[in-house]
């Protein structure tokens, strides 16, 4: 008898083969990066969380177009994520974070490789992210992400980046398509020694679907290991954006029907038209990050850092010229082994985050800086001490508990030299624990229940008092909620599933209003609601239609060995998600309990694929949003429901030459793919709503060496 050992990170695997059919032994081994998991390790985590965790492949949303956070979460089971306008500005939202929220996300913690990409204050910016540059994407919903430090009521997004021990030594990919639409990157990873390296650089560019629309940035990621030896490891990360970004504005819904391909434009107020007052985002990020890891059996302690320095430009009703750097750490230990006999998992952590910003303002004059008229000097904390332990009860049972300790504070001071001064400090404490229970029937069947609490301070672009222009802040409470969430995800034959529901009672939550175009204010909407399902599937809906091709492979163990055959062969796989998001006042003085604004009730995605064992793929799919939703809180005007419909056709390898084509919104459909939020609807504010793209065509390539 001869034995091959496969050793794949911590991973091992035993096979035994008899003596005629392998007649030596054979090692494997592969190295891998302590600081970055690799896939595996990463869906055996999901596997011990007891709530909503998926993490998603590259190579799945590779297969297409792979330019907005869109592009990258849209078969994401809870994940609600619309772009702007076709760019990678959008509305992302985690059972109701920062719905209302159009820009600048909130109400989530955005990672890379678990270091933080947020802002001190809490915002994040979706240009700090390239899809390209992820080897999978983990989504923790909700408080399932405590182990990262996470409070908020979404939870977090991490993107996990390739390293020298398993990017492709080079890689060249190029995307065309409508819209003028570019889009080109250029990769590469190795290995010398004890040292690895990861290097992308990229370019994309759009004139866009509307007027006004062009997108243009550069990006530079990059990680660099060095292993001091094989327990130890440090990498450091280098991000470098330069992006700019045209704001064509939202439309009327009488607009939106007859030329969704236009810009808002005011022909009688100058400062409201987004074209002659030339509106833009435009900023430059430098981000320096370092994680070392300390592995010795069951221990391991990480220590990240982060320091990113960003400087912004972005001429709206008034231009706004800001200037920050944040500061970050995240100090974690886990231990994985046993308690008392039986499997145990603990993680302890403290990450505080700090950032100061100097924010100036000024008039805009047709697209031009005018007269200076605030100055402020905004510092931001936050530090969160977070715990958890899962201990199995059983083989089969086990139960979480967990908690975490926050503070926030936001300093402003006012530096203007004349008029009142608008100097104020407000801080915030917030505890949140969670109980969670992981029940495994069998095998690759999961079942989970968990109650939690989370916590959310504003951030400077809530506390901003709209009506002063951005000198002085409001007066704001710390969003909090208690959720519960039941759920289950597993594989059965060609069946895989995830489905969870949640009941979440908020308290003070922040709704943003939109009080002057690209302008909102947001109150706290006091006792609010929401509740859900997330569910995500895919099923084998045939096997074998035109090609079936069987391989033998040894098969048994022990003295009874048999031989067995691999079957490779096509298949047809519809793959899709539903999102119920039932979000609403409770018992509010002035909308009762209405339905909050902002979100479709149902959304729908999903694909039909033929799939071919050389690589080869193809099928349509659809986007669904069976009934229209609230613009304003009083429930008079709304966005339409929609059906897109698309098809994608490629073929993809891991080695060498992968091509695609892919085309979205066929029919054309003139639809918002996301709206303004206003508290009610008059005269003067009907321009609410943000055109989807039409008709697109694109199509790429990837050669990976």
């Amino acid at each position: 008898m001869k034995t091959k050992l496969i050793l794949c990170g911590s991973i091992a695997a035993f096979t035994t083969f008899a003596a005629d059919r392998l007649p030596e032994t054979v090692v494997t081994a592969r190295r891998n990066s302590l600081t970055t998991p690799i896939t595996e390790m990463l869906r055996a985590e999901v596997q011990q969380t007891p709530g909503g965790v998926t993490v998603i492949e590259a190579d799945t949303y590779k297969r297409g177009r792979a330019t907005t956070l869109k592009d990258a979460l849209d078969y994401a089971p809870g994940v609600f994520v619309q772009p702007r306008f076709g760019a990678e500005e959008a509305r992302i939202s985690i059972r109701g974070s920062g719905i209302q929220r159009t820009f600048h996300g909130r109400g989530l913690k955005l990672m890379q490789d678990g270091v933080p990409v947020n802002l001190a204050d809490g915002g994040f910016d979706f240009q700090a992210i390239d899809p390209l540059t992820a080897k999978s994407v983990e989504v923790y919903r909700g408080a399932n992400a405590l182990e990262f430090g996470a409070t908020t009521l979404g939870g977090a997004v991490n993107f996990t980046s390739p390293t020298g021990y398993d990017a492709p030594k080079l890689s060249l990919r190029g995307e065309y398509g409508s819209f003028e639409s570019y889009r080109a990157q250029l990769a590469t990873g190795g290995v010398i020694g004890a040292f690895d390296y990861y290097v992308s650089l990229s370019h994309a560019s759009q004139d866009g679907f509307r007027d006004h629309s062009q997108q243009n940035s550069q990006r530079l990621f990059a990680n660099f290991g060095y292993k001091l030896n094989e327990n130890l490891e440090t990498r450091f990360y280098v991000t470098y954006a330069q992006t700019d970004s045209e704001l064509p504005g939202n439309l009327t819904k009488s607009q939106l029907k007859t030329t969704p391909n236009a810009a808002q434009r005011n022909a009688f107020v100058k400062i409201f038209d987004y074209v002659d007052s030339n509106w833009k985002r435009d900023f430059e990020l430098f981000r320096v990050a370092n994680k070392t890891t300390w592995l010795n059996g069951d221990h391991r302690l990480s220590l990240s850092t982060f320091w990113a320095h960003k400087d912004l430009d972005h001429p709206i009703l008034f231009v706004i010229d800001q200037l920050s750097n944040d500061f970050g750490l995240n100090l974690r230990y886990d231990y994985t082994g046993e308690l008392a006999g039986h499997k145990n998992r603990f993680t302890i952590g403290l990450a505080p985050t700090y950032g100061i910003t100097e924010d100036n303002r000024f008039a805009n004059v047709l697209g031009n800086r005018g007269a200076k008229f605030s100055d402020n000097h905004q510092t931001a904390l936050n530090a969160d001490l977070y715990a958890q332990n899962q201990f199995w009860i059983t083989n089969k049972v086990a139960l979480s508990l967990g908690g975490q300790v926050s503070y926030a504070k936001r300093k402003n001071r006012d530096d203007f030299p004349f008029g009142p001064d608008n100097s104020d400090t407000q801080d915030w404490w917030g505890f949140s624990p969670k109980l969670g229970l992981l029940y495994e029937p069998a095998k690759d069947v999961q079942f989970f229940a968990n109650v939690s609490r989370s916590f959310e301070p504003p951030s400077f672009g809530e506390l901003t008092d709209a009506s002063g222009g951005g000198r002085g802040l409001v007066k704001l409470d710390a969003q909090t909620a208690t959720t519960a969430e039941i759920g289950t995800r597993g594989r059965s034959g060609r069946f895989g599933w995830e489905l969870a529901y949640y009941y979440a009672w908020l308290d003070n939550e922040l709704l943003e209003f939109q009080v002057a175009p690209g302008l909102g204010q947001t109150v706290n909407a006091g006792r609010t609601v929401h509740q859900g399902v997330e569910l995500g599937f895919d099923v084998e809906v045939a096997r074998g239609l035109f090609f079936a091709h069987g391989k033998p492979v040894a098969a048994g163990s022990g003295k009874q060995l048999a031989p067995a055959v691999e079957m490779s062969e096509d298949k047809l796989v519809l793959r899709g998600t539903y999102l119920w998001s039932d979000f609403r006042y409770d018992g509010d003085a002035t909308y009762g309990d209405g339905l909050l604004a902002g979100i479709p009730e149902h959304y729908v995605r999903a694909e039909l694929m033929y799939e071919h064992p050389s690589g080869f793929y193809a099928g349509p799919n659809l986007e669904y949003v069976p009934k229209g939703y609230r613009v304003d809180s009083r429930g008079t005007l709304f966005a339409d429901g929609y059906l897109l419909l698309g098809a994608k056709v490629g073929w993809r390898n891991e080695k060498g030459l992968s091509v695609f084509v892919e085309a979205k919104n066929l029919t054309d459909e003139h639809y918002a793919a996301t709206t303004g939020v206003i508290s009610e609807s008059g005269p003067f504010n009907q321009a609410q709503f943000l055109p989807g793209d039409g008709r697109g065509i694109f199509g790429g390539f990837e050669y990976r060496w």
